[in-house]
């Protein structure tokens, strides 16, 4: 059983609504294996309310569950990089524009400066995406983040392709085998599922 009781994981969360609730399924997961968990929360997701819900109200349960208030703004999450303050950081979900800025160096949310800050320690990133442009504009990107170094994929497939035929979402129930995984150096296989 995996044993992350000594790991401060970082847990960014940006957009893709429809996914919320997994992602507090999987949090809880993270903190039952005994991780810190640190939520990091990017400004949509702290702003917008959805069909899915409230944001306020997600925020607050995801502080609850973590026992966190978690990192709400850029400067909060600059010192990230230079304390060494995460062991591993996740993005989940990670959306199309998320995923399009990460590859693109821009760190303009909470979530992206955290990241940037946290890969200049050559720690593991793992991303979950959730994306109706994987197979379409964000596939470039895709490929580009799979290429480079210490950062790894929770393992994805698509969604709906009858209605949806570029989108696809990680396998969340993964997340935490991947997040084992990348914190040796390995990428959880296989990838596309």
């Amino acid at each position: 059983m995996m044993d992350f009781s000594n790991r401060t994981i970082g847990f960014g969360i940006t957009g893709s609504f429809c996914t919320h609730e997994k992602i507090k399924t999987e949090i809880r997961r993270l903190k039952d294996l005994g991780a810190d968990v640190v939520p990091i929360f990017s400004y949509q997701t702290m702003q917008t309310d959805t069909r899915f819900g409230k944001a306020e109200d997600f925020v607050c349960e995801v502080c609850k569950i973590t026992g966190n208030e978690g990192i709400r703004s850029i400067a909060e999450a600059e010192p990230v990089g230079p304390k060494k303050l995460l062991d591993v950081m996740v993005i989940a979900p990670c959306t199309g524009n998320s995923l399009a800025k990460l590859q693109a160096g821009i760190s303009d949310t909470p979530v992206l400066m955290a990241a940037k800050a946290h890969m200049r320690n050559n720690r593991p990133l793992v991303v979950s995406i959730s994306t109706n442009d994987a197979l379409g504009i964000n596939f470039k990107n895709i490929g580009a983040l799979m290429h480079m170094k210490n950062i790894y994929f929770v393992p994805f497939g698509q969604d709906n392709y009858q209605s949806k035929p570029s989108s696809m979402i990680a396998k969340t129930e993964l997340l935490a085998d991947t997040v084992a995984a990348a914190l040796e150096g390995k990428q959880l296989q296989p990838i596309l599922r």
